[in-house]
């Protein structure tokens, strides 16, 4: 599903422990690194893609989670023109997605990589709220930037919240703070 601006509709995970540290997947076969994330399927909505694409990609069910919040809005990345396939109708130029927060309250034993048939990734590791932003590919930057200044309120509640790496420039007024899920 592209949207009539070329975006494919996603949503994105950021899944953290209870002392703040964030879960990082490698790709199969790959070695880039990533938060999950995943395609919002025709008539699905946002919330109903959080929960299919965790336990898809982890292998986590509602019930291991604690939902802390949402970004706003929609955060858009263009694809490197040699990614976009040309030849495909719709053309899709990049995505949008809507950034979860979840907090883990199960055990970590319940993460399952394996548990589809198409896994995504091979190896997962807690990491430093800001880290993923150093091993991301360049084109997610901005998004995951943006995505983690957002939702670190609500990850940090009593304003414990690393500060932002050099660099990362600070979010305009409205868009900080998102909304509950």
């Amino acid at each position: 599903m592209i949207d009539r601006d070329g975006f494919r509709p996603n949503v994105g995970i950021i899944l953290c422990n209870d002392v703040g540290r964030v879960f990082w997947a490698r790709r199969i076969n790959h070695t880039g690194w990533q938060f999950p994330q995943g395609g919002i399927q025709q008539g699905e909505k946002p919330h109903d893609a959080l929960y299919r694409e965790l336990e898809e990609e982890v292998g986590l069910r509602p019930e291991d989670v604690s939902e802390l919040g949402r970004t706003r809005g929609w955060l858009r990345y263009r694809l490197p023109r040699r990614f976009i396939r040309r030849h495909q109708t719709p053309v899709c130029i990049g995505q949008k997605q809507i950034w979860f927060l979840l907090r883990l309250v199960a055990s970590e034993s319940r993460v399952d990589l394996q548990l589809s048939h198409h896994p995504e990734f091979d190896a997962w590791r807690w990491v430093d709220w800001w880290t993923p932003l150093e091993g991301v590919v360049f084109f997610k930057r901005r998004v995951y930037e943006r995505a983690l200044q957002e939702l670190a309120p609500m990850a940090f509640p009593e304003g414990r919240a690393p500060a932002p790496p050099e660099g990362v420039k600070p979010l305009p007024r409205r868009a900080r703070g998102g909304r509950g899920a």
